[in-house]
């Protein structure tokens, strides 16, 4: 992880490779919220953007592709999908894995759009 300010905005750029999809999540999660910083407040969204390269290159159990799932729902009777993370991977890339990932980490509050919009990952 590296860290470069800019105008009193911190950029901060992580290498995915060889990681596990759950430690990466869990620390660009800290890092959104604030919490590394230490002038911490729960209500304010810091001046933070996380910038995460090589997503694809993360480390993934085999067992894991076809074992976990995400579900979504349509709105319709009967519209519960439930596609693997395999099929998530296929249709989307290795970078939803993670936003979903992230996401799930964040408050679920009025700020948790804010920080998903200072995130941005490259596969």
């Amino acid at each position: 992880m590296t860290e470069t300010a800019n105008n009193n905005n911190k950029i901060y750029k992580i290498d995915a490779t060889g990681r596990v999809l759950g430690r990466v999540a869990s620390e660009v999660a800290m890092i959104l919220r604030g919490k590394t910083d230490p002038n911490f407040l729960r209500h304010v969204a810091p001046n933070t953007r996380v910038e995460i390269s090589n997503a694809s290159k993360m480390k993934l159990a085999t067992p894991k592709l076809k074992a976990k799932t995400y579900a979504r729902y349509t709105g319709y009777p009967g519209g519960l999908k439930l596609p693997s993370l395999e099929q998530v991977i296929a249709k989307k890339g290795y970078s939803e894995p993670l936003r979903l990932a992230i996401k799930g980490m964040l408050p679920r509050n009025k700020l948790r759009a804010k920080f998903m919009t200072k995130l941005t990952i490259s596969e």
